[in-house]
């Protein structure tokens, strides 16, 4: 969150000395131009004025972000499945920066961040989104960054918001701090049988033949993806499938050998509705 001290150098002549004055001496401050992690005002974590001696203020107006599929805005997620997500601060200060993370109810990581425009992520158990030390002025209108939604629904995700309204005096005082959380529920599966599949989804492995066989009946012609996901929320393979037949369909996909044995989750999508079944893929 804090912004980097590469860009307060090319804005403010400072020598040393005085950069040293104001480091703070938690080391929050990182080349990347984001912040260690765990600033991001979720429970048990703290916020950017561990740096910044501004205060902090409600950001659910300030903070605004957008999860979209395509060109579509969403406020579900489906299991396994990929998005992107914007943050865009309303006020778009001459100096600026964020945190992002995203959490289940049990406060444990949401599936996966990986870096995006104007982004980067770090982070182990947990990952965070931050800004980069190019993209921390009003010249950048908004960060976006790459979300894969958990394998299995674990209901509501919260996404939790810390951004800097710095005020660009090259000091870390007077900056306000805007906390935010915004909520997405699992997309739901009721009504899925009745409208478009006559029987439940099923897939397996065929170690013999190393294709994934998908079970699956249709009323009507149409498209079909399938996105493979392992037990971290990674995708290790997505594949548009075409247009599903009328009735029964039998489907085969020859897995790439960059699959490695494990169990996984297969995400199956029929004209946009998800079903999903566990695979333990064994390679011979």
């Amino acid at each position: 969150m804090i912004l980097g001290i590469a860009s307060v150098m090319s804005f403010q002549s400072i020598n040393l000395p005085e950069i040293e004055r104001y480091l703070p001496k938690s080391g929050h401050l990182l080349s990347s131009g984001g912040a260690a992690p765990g600033k991001t005002g979720a429970t048990g974590e703290g916020n950017c004025t561990g740096c910044h001696s501004g205060t902090t203020q409600d950001g659910n107006t300030e903070n605004i972000l957008t999860v979209t599929n395509g060109a579509s805005v969403v406020t579900e997620y489906v299991p396994g499945s990929s998005y992107t997500v914007s943050l865009t601060m309303l006020s778009n200060p001459s100096k600026k920066g964020f945190q992002a993370t995203a959490l289940t109810s049990a406060e444990a990581m949401a599936g996966n961040f990986t870096a995006g425009t104007n982004t980067s992520v770090n982070g182990t158990a947990k990952k965070y989104a931050n800004h980069t030390s190019s993209s921390n002025t009003s010249a950048v209108s908004s960060w976006n960054w790459n979300w894969t939604a958990p394998a299995t629904d674990e209901g509501d995700v919260t996404f939790f918001v810390a951004s800097n309204k710095a005020n660009n005096n090259g000091l870390p005082s007077e900056d306000v701090i805007y906390l935010s959380q915004h909520t997405l529920s699992a997309a739901s599966t009721a009504g899925i049988k009745e409208s478009k599949v006559l029987n439940p989804f099923s897939a397996r492995y065929s170690s013999e033949s190393n294709q994934l066989i998908l079970n699956f009946e249709s009323l009507t012609s149409c498209p079909t993806s399938i996105n493979i996901v392992d037990m971290s929320g990674s995708s290790v393979y997505f594949m548009e499938s075409g247009l599903s037949q009328i009735g029964e369909n039998i489907e085969k996909v020859v897995l790439p050998s960059e699959i490695k044995s494990g169990l996984y989750v297969v995400h199956f999508f029929l004209n946009n509705q998800g079903m999903s079944s566990k695979v333990f893929i064994q390679r011979k």
